[in-house]
């Protein structure tokens, strides 16, 4: 936990333009998304729909966004929306939803259309980061005027099925670096002070504060407490300064931030939350995890 101030800004003021730059001159790249996802969407299109819906420039870089759809696509069935890596350096919400493919996918095959869109900010997958090159958050960006292309090319893909979701389920990670890194480096941006505060140890849901389904949080959690730790509210019963309103569950207004999981209108939504820094988690269970949300999402809301 750092309480000391963030190397670049003025402590009271937002970033300008050279505060931004200088942030971009230190984010570097750690991994390839042409490796890591690109490569096996490829290995994934003798059974799926691999489609591109968008593409993102920060030069010299450039990215293409890809989804996976049903081949059978029927559309009197209901649609099940699966995104990851919205923040990029949330690794299990990428390869758990790419490992869902693989591995569980085809059994729904005949009762629901599956979408499910694995990188949505593949410049920030590469450097392991939660924003994107101008050091805007993609999950508080999912709105009309979307000011992060990635969320817009998001929007713009789910735009023609608004109304017939039956469910989102949006993967992601807290980390040990949302304390270090993340959350300082936003106070700085912001121009305000930083309050540090707790990473809670294990999974979590964060449920939507105006369509609450609780019986709907309480399937995934059940399901992945059988692959690794729920975690537990804090001292104040919060969990990252949310109140607890069942075992590993909190809410958000998810619409009123611009947050992924509420865009489509679908009943049942979710955001999941893995702890991949924990002594007591593997990164193949923090996958796992993820994998486990997802089938038990789509079971429930088919149920």
């Amino acid at each position: 936990m750092t309480t000391t101030p963030y190397p670049i800004g003025s402590p009271g003021l937002p970033w300008g333009e050279s505060e931004r730059t200088q942030w971009l001159s230190r984010q570097q790249r750690h991994r390839s998304y042409v490796d890591d996802v690109v490569k096996d969407l490829e290995r994934l299109s003798a059974r799926f729909d691999v489609e591109e819906y968008g593409r993102i420039e920060y030069p010299p870089d450039r990215y293409t966004l890809f989804a996976a759809r049903s081949r059978n696509w029927h559309d009197e069935r209901p649609i099940a929306l699966v995104t990851g890596g919205v923040h990029g350096y949330e690794t299990s919400g990428v390869h758990g939803a790419l490992q869902f493919l693989h591995r569980h996918a085809a059994q729904y095959a005949e009762r629901i259309n599956l979408l499910v869109a694995p990188c949505v900010s593949p410049w920030a997958y590469e450097r392991i980061h939660r924003w994107n090159a101008n050091a805007i958050d993609p999950n508080r960006s999912f709105r009309d005027n979307a000011p992060a292309e990635e969320s817009a090319a998001l929007i713009r893909l789910i735009a023609p099925l608004r109304g017939r979701f039956l469910l989102h389920i949006d993967l992601h990670e807290t980390t040990d670096t949302d304390e270090t890194e993340f959350r300082p480096a936003l106070a700085a941006r912001d121009g305000k002070p930083f309050t540090p505060g707790i990473i809670p140890d294990g999974f979590y849901l964060v449920d939507d504060s105006a369509n609450p389904q609780p019986e709907f949080q309480q399937a995934m959690i059940d399901a992945v407490s059988k692959v690794t730790h729920i975690a537990p509210a804090d001292a104040s019963g919060q969990i990252i300064g949310s109140d607890v309103v069942s075992p590993g569950v909190i809410r958000y207004p998810m619409q009123q931030l611009g947050l992924c999981a509420g865009i489509t209108g679908a009943r049942y939504t979710t955001t999941t939350e893995v702890y991949p820094d924990s002594p007591r988690a593997t990164a193949e269970e923090c996958n796992a995890a993820q994998v486990a949300a997802v089938c038990a999402a789509i079971d429930f809301a088919l149920k």
